[in-house]
C-alpha cells in the first residue's frame, strides 16, 4: 500500500512535494490543505482533493503523513505543533537559533498524540547537519565550516516580504571568497558570521511605502540579517520579475582537521550542493524524511525527530538487503 501523503500549503515548496512525491512509487499524495478558499487553488495532480484546513480534522485517519510547507518567520512555530498532534509531520523549520525550542514544543505535543514528528528538514539544516555530524565524528581536532550561496534564501526572502510596506522580495546569501579559499586550504581561521557571507536583498516596495524604514528593519532583524553585512536594493517590479525570477541556491560544508603525531597531516573534508530549485529539491529532502517517519510510526515510534536521529536506510524505498548490494 502506498503511503498517503498530505501537503500543507501550496507555494513554492507545496508545488515540490507535488512532484517530489510523483516521482516515488511507493507514495501517492492525498491531499493538499489550504487556507485560501479551495475552489480558488488550482493543482497540478488531476483527482486529488484541495481541502480547507478547517475540515483537516476529517482526514486524521487518511493521511500518513502531513509535509508542512509554510514558513519559518511565523508559519511552522505555530502549525507543527498543533497538527503534530494528530499527524504523522515533516517540516523544514529552519531559523538554526530557535531549532532548540521549536524541537521542544513539537515533541510534547508529538508524544501526546502518540504520533512522529520529524523537523527542520532540507539541505541545512538538514543534509548538511548530517555532514557537519560525521565529519566532527571523524576528525575531532578541527573546525566546521559552513558556507551558503550564491542562491536565494527562501527563509529570508519570506521574512523580508512580510514586512509592512514590501511587495515583493528576494535575498541572496553570498560566501566571502577570501574566506572560503583560506578553509578549503586547510588554514583553519577562526571566522565570524560577518566575515563568512554577505546578504543581499532586492525590494519592492508598496507605492508610498517608507523605504528607510523598511530598510532599517530588514537589517536590524535578528537571527536573519542583523549579524552579517547587508545590502538593500530597492527596484521596481519590472526588474524584480527580469532578474530575480529563479530560486537557485547551494552551499558548502568543510571540516578541516589533522590527525597523526603532532596532527602533522591535515585533511579536508567538503561536502557541496548546487541546486536550479532550491524550494524543489528541498521538497525532495522532505519527502525522503517523510518515508522515514512512516517507518518510525509503523514501529510504534513517538515524539519529535531531526535528521540527527533517522537511520539512513529509512530514507530509501529499497529493502536492507538491497542497500547492502548496491550501496556498500
Amino acid at each position: 500500500m502506498a503511503i498517503r501523503i498530505g501537503i500543507m500549503g501550496y507555494g513554492n515548496l507545496g508545488r515540490g512535494v507535488e512532484y517530489a512525491v510523483d516521482a516515488c512509487e511507493d507514495m501517492e499524495l492525498a491531499a493538499v490543505f489550504t487556507r485560501r478558499d479551495p475552489a480558488s487553488l488550482s493543482i497540478r495532480k488531476t483527482g486529488v482533493p484541495v481541502v480547507s484546513v478547517d475540515k483537516m480534522d476529517a482526514w486524521k485517519d487518511k493521511i500518513d503523513v502531513l509535509i508542512l510547507c509554510g514558513g519559518s518567520a511565523t508559519d511552522l512555530p505555530e502549525q507543527t505543533p498543533k497538527y503534530a498532534k494528530d499527524f504523522n509531520v515533516i517540516d523544514s523549520f529552519d531559523t538554526h537559533a530557535r531549532i532548540p525550542e521549536h524541537f521542544a514544543a513539537v515533541d510534547a505535543s508529538a508524544k501526546a498524540g502518540g504520533k512522529v514528528a520529524i523537523i527542520s528538514v532540507g539541505w541545512d539544516p538538514g543534509l548538511f547537519s548530517l555532514n557537519r555530524a560525521y565529519a566532527s565524528a571523524i576528525l575531532p581536532n578541527g573546525k566546521d565550516y559552513t558556507f551558503w550561496g550564491r542562491g536565494v534564501s527562501q527563509g529570508h526572502s519570506d521574512a523580508i516580504r512580510r514586512i509592512e510596506g514590501v511587495k515583493n522580495a528576494k535575498q541572496y546569501t553570498v560566501p566571502v571568497e577570501a574566506a572560503l579559499e583560506a578553509v578549503r586550504s586547510g588554514k583553519n581561521p577562526s571566522l565570524t558570521t560577518r566575515e563568512k557571507h554577505t546578504r543581499e536583498c532586492f525590494v519592492v516596495a508598496e507605492e508610498g511605502a517608507d523605504k528607510a524604514r523598511i530598510e532599517k528593519e530588514i537589517k536590524t532583524m535578528p537571527n536573519y540579517f542583523a549579524d552579517y553585512d547587508t545590502t538593500v536594493h530597492f527596484i521596481d517590479e519590472k526588474e524584480f520579475n527580469e532578474k530575480h525570477g529563479g530560486l537557485a541556491h547551494g552551499g558548502f560544508v568543510i571540516r578541516s582537521g589533522a590527525t597523526g603525531e603532532k596532527t602533522a597531516h591535515k585533511h579536508v573534508v567538503e561536502f557541496s550542493l548546487k541546486l536550479d530549485s532550491n524550494p524543489e529539491f528541498t521538497a525532495s529532502v522532505l519527502v525522503a524524511y517523510a518515508r522515514a517517519a512512516y517507518r518510525i510510526a509503523g514501529e510504534g515510534g513517538k515524539g519529535a525527530k531531526t535528521v540527527l536521529d533517522i537511520p539512513p536506510a529509512y530514507l530509501s524505498p529499497k529493502t536492507g538487503e538491497e542497500l547492502r548490494s548496491s550501496l556498500l
